[in-house]
């Protein structure tokens, strides 16, 4: 759609989108007819929890919220009184929470080349090494207890260039820590992600044929998938059972001369989400689907997080859905 404009034309498309965003509260839907769980990640909002879940559930509309990070720190470091601050909070906005959405398995794998992308650490305020993430888990099975939601997100381990030699390993330790999920009635969402392991379908597909469990299943992202090139919908999407998918990211992205991707606001890249989300009513998904803007062209991460929920909006419509 905006696969010619540089990231200054699609500020300049966006610009009087993001004035009427700014000022524009997104009425709910007071039928409860949404087919999805409609979210935002809190910290691509901001990281004033209050704010956040003030937006969420005013501006937005809202009824359910992600947690990744807020007050500057990962939701797995909140401290006693920052959590019960944050769970006063979400009773305050009235707003649910969809998942844990946990840096769980974003490290090395150990005893593997250092990954190219293992400099990157994660940005959302989180840094817990090989060693950490047996404690990190049972900490997101307490934060899952605490806030009443019964997912977790994961990642599986920072991309290698050959991942076959550890692959079987990887997977065996997905298969444990959702194993220890199912014990306490919890899914563990593996997230397709650019920098690690798992990022396109056809690898999502590979992952979970090889861990049937119940409780495991895929948060999947389409931006995630094309920002290493493959077309996310239809041609990803197809390969995916439909039941096996547990949360659904929403962003868009443009792929750039030169440059391997740039994100773009909901509606302003190359991601098919009217036909995408079209699919996901049409083959049952009734779970979160979670705005994740990552596009910073609206100036701050409120504003772009507003235009692009606007642009999010605009394909539910287009697609015929209720939210």
């Amino acid at each position: 759609m905006l696969t010619g404009l540089g990231t200054a034309g699609l500020i300049a498309g966006f610009s009087g989108l993001t004035k009427k965003a700014a000022g524009f509260a997104f009425p709910q839907d007071a039928g409860g007819s949404c087919p999805f769980r409609l979210a935002v990640i809190n910290d691509e909002i901001t990281q004033d929890f209050e704010r956040a879940c003030s937006i969420a559930a005013r501006d937005f509309g809202l009824r359910w919220i992600e947690l990744r990070s807020m007050w500057d720190k990962n939701v797995t470091d909140l401290s006693d009184k920052q959590l019960a601050d944050a769970k006063r909070i979400l009773g305050k906005h009235n707003l649910r929470v969809t998942d844990i959405a946990s840096p769980l398995f974003k490290t090395d794998w150990p005893g593997a080349p250092i990954s190219k992308q293992s400099e990157r650490r994660d940005q959302f305020h989180a840094n817990f090494n090989a060693s950490h993430q047996d404690q990190l888990l049972e900490k997101c099975i307490s934060l899952a207890k605490f806030f009443g939601t019964d997912r977790i997100r994961c990642f599986d381990f920072w991309r290698l260039d050959d991942v076959k030699p550890y692959r079987a390993a990887i997977n065996q330790k997905l298969r444990q820590a959702a194993e220890r999920c199912a014990k306490e009635n919890l899914v563990l969402l593996l997230e397709n992600e650019e920098s690690c392991n798992t990022a396109t379908a056809e690898e999502s597909l590979a992952v979970l044929n090889a861990i049937p469990n119940r409780n495991f299943m895929l948060n999947w992202d389409p931006g995630n998938a094309a920002a290493l090139g493959p077309v996310p919908y239809p041609d990803g999407y197809r390969l995916l059972p439909a039941n096996r998918i547990g949360h659904c990211h929403v962003k868009d992205v443009t792929q750039r001369v030169g440059k391997k991707y740039e994100w773009a606001p909901v509606g302003g890249g190359i991601i098919d989400w009217t036909g995408q989300l079209e699919a996901l009513q049409r083959d049952g998904f009734h779970y979160a689907l979670s705005l994740e803007t990552h596009w910073q062209g609206g100036g701050t991460p409120e504003a772009s997080t507003r235009v692009s929920f606007a642009g999010l909006k605009k394909v539910l419509r287009r697609a015929g859905i209720s939210c």
